[in-house]
């Protein structure tokens, strides 16, 4: 299962690089919780300050409900999230509370 998200960044050069920097090596306890969580693979691009996240996920593992309850019990996901947060701007269309926004597929050449 593939989700495609948006998010955007607070628009300052430094915090922007700071982010970037950030996700060049995350912190082990994160990657290792993705992987728990049953994600199989994530990539964030950014194009000005919207991000965008392409995750795929083992269906019979992954559940967003799951992973939200699991980051909560984890104190280390917890911290990275409140560090992230700081370089965030969750999307004028995002939910109250929250960060990154599914967006709709329109097109999928697979399927014509």
């Amino acid at each position: 299962m593939r989700y495609a998200l948006a998010l955007d960044l607070v628009d300052d050069a430094q915090r922007i690089a700071d982010y970037e920097k950030a996700h060049e090596k995350i912190w082990p306890e994160v990657r290792d919780h993705l992987r728990a969580q049953g994600v199989l693979a994530m990539e964030i691009y950014r194009l000005g300050t919207r991000l965008f996240m392409i995750m795929e996920v083992d269906p019979a593992v992954y559940s967003a409900e799951g992973m939200a309850r699991a980051s909560l019990e984890n104190p280390a996901i917890v911290r990275w999230e409140e560090l992230m947060w700081t370089y965030q701007a969750p999307t004028p269309w995002t939910p109250a509370g929250e960060k990154w926004v599914a967006m709709t597929r329109i097109f999928d050449l697979a399927a014509q």
